[in-house]
């Protein structure tokens, strides 16, 4: 396994138990109609996976194909000319925030290491440009908003967001290529108070994403949970 695949081990919370899940099935195990989602193995040896309760004991599958059912309307695509170790945690909060897909544009290889497993919930699509990108989002209906201080962007604080969108992030320092702003719908900004000129690519990220949520997420009853 080389370091494109090497992924971090799950971070148990500082104060929290020694070991993060559940251990083997206590008991008998399931049987009858909604059994198939279990894990034999699992059931067996235990459940140590950074996964919710929900989850417990199922079979990726069968996580990846309830997940199928809730997911939300946006998409998020990041550039990938540089490598980016920005790209694993943007995995990891799309994944939070249940979102459609995640695009990759540009090298087809990235750093898993900050995704924390997560994309193995989470569909990840590969285009060779973000021109591909844009005509394959069109075709669906998605409209493709680039984040980026130029002039006559939109402000993230007071804009509607399109409930079919994807918000694509360029690289962390020259932000989006020159292709990627050639074919967006349109930028937006995130408004700052402080001295730096930009905010952490997977933070903007995280900010847009939790923007959407507020605007259009279902959040009665056990639809969302916290983290």
């Amino acid at each position: 396994m080389d370091d494109q695949e090497q992924r971090a081990p799950y971070d148990p919370m500082p104060h929290g138990p020694d070991e993060v899940g559940v251990g083997p099935w206590p008991g008998e195990w399931p049987t009858g109609p909604g059994s198939e989602v279990y894990d034999a193995e699992l059931l067996a040896a235990g459940d140590r996976r950074n996964v919710v309760d929900r989850y417990r004991y199922w079979t990726m599958e069968a996580i990846v194909a309830d997940l199928d059912t809730r997911r939300h309307g946006f998409h998020v695509a990041i550039e990938n000319w540089q490598h980016d170790f920005n790209i694993g945690t943007i995995v990891r909060t799309a994944n939070a925030f249940l979102a459609a897909e995640v695009h990759i544009v540009g090298r087809k290889r990235w750093n898993r290491r900050g995704a924390m497993v997560t994309d193995r919930y989470q569909h990840v699509r590969h285009h060779e440009s973000a021109a591909e990108l844009a005509a394959h989002l069109h075709t669906k209906g998605v409209r493709l908003l680039g984040i980026d201080n130029l002039p006559g962007s939109a402000h993230l604080e007071t804009m509607t967001l399109p409930r079919e969108v994807c918000f694509l992030f360029g690289q962390e320092g020259p932000g989006l290529s020159e292709g990627a702003r050639e074919v967006v719908d349109g930028t937006f900004s995130i408004a700052q108070f402080g001295s730096t000129r930009s905010i952490n690519a997977s933070a903007a990220a995280a900010i847009a994403m939790h923007t959407w949520i507020r605007e259009y997420a279902d959040l009665s009853g056990d639809a969302a949970w916290r983290g």
